[in-house]
């Protein structure tokens, strides 16, 4: 009998830790939607920090959509403070019945990565991870917004600028920085602002979903220089108006974010 349970539990415990998501139970939820109705604001300090805020979400998850409308939420009410949201949508949750118009194996390809940076047993959506060394699970905004906070009161002595230029097939772009260390890379993100989805199949069917700050293509390249150039492929329907460049400089070993800005679209 002793052996049938062992079995039976270690079964269970491959099926979890082989999950490339995680549902929040019903007390978690409702948990959350209590939480969301207090009123939470974000601290700024004199430190110049900031804070990068990477969230990895799904059309397919049932869960992302409160974690998407309270990233939406934490923009709008914090606009004049130096954060930066970043969406992207991964691809494994697109075999479940309905695919992801946004999704790209490379987004998932870069949470892997973070599995690896923050020592995690398991992938999940939704996930928050902030400045590259801090994760949170769900949509907790009491949670968020101090782990925001935190990393805004760090301090700062880096400084990254970027300018780009808009060609008929590609974006030129010229860097400036003060940072040079070993194993960081110039990251850049370019940013699709808005966009509904109508979801015909899995497990958000019959839901119109509105999604901020997508992440359609990221890019790295090796920082050998201070300052330089380069190019990056223009997005489709790519427009100074619709769209946003966020680059950061990112440790390879660590995951740690160093620096980021927006560039200067010209």
């Amino acid at each position: 009998m002793k052996n049938t349970l062992l079995i039976s539990a270690l079964i269970a415990l491959s099926v979890l830790f082989s999950l490339n998501c995680f549902m929040f139970p019903d007390s978690y939820e409702e948990l959350s939607g209590k939480l969301k109705s207090e009123k939470i604001e974000i601290q700024t300090s004199t430190n110049k920090g900031f804070a990068v805020v990477e969230l990895f979400t799904s059309e397919g998850c049932s869960s992302c959509p409160p974690a998407d409308e309270l990233m939406a939420k934490l923009q709008i009410e914090n606009k004049d403070k130096n954060i930066y949201f970043l969406a992207y949508h991964v691809d494994y949750w697109d075999r479940l019945g309905w695919k992801d118009q946004f999704s790209s194996n490379e987004f998932t390809v870069r949470q892997q990565q973070y599995q690896k940076w923050l020592n995690l047993y398991v992938m999940y959506t939704p996930q928050f991870i902030i400045n590259g060394t801090t994760e949170f699970a769900g949509y907790n905004e009491i949670t968020l917004s101090k782990k925001i906070s935190d990393a805004l009161a760090t301090q700062q002595t880096s400084n990254l600028e970027l300018s780009a230029q808009s060609d008929k097939d590609s974006l030129a772009i010229h860097f400036k920085t003060n940072l040079l260390e070993k194993n960081t890379n110039l990251f850049i993100a370019t940013i699709q602002k808005e966009a509904i989805s109508k979801v015909a199949r899995g497990e958000n069917k019959g839901n119109t979903l509105q999604h901020v700050q997508i992440v359609r293509q990221l890019k790295s390249f090796v920082l050998n220089e201070k300052e330089g150039n380069i190019a990056i492929e223009k997005s489709k329907n790519f427009n100074t108006k619709d769209w946003e460049l966020i680059g950061f400089i990112q440790n390879t070993s660590t995951g740690k974010i160093a620096i980021v800005t927006k560039a200067d679209l010209q």
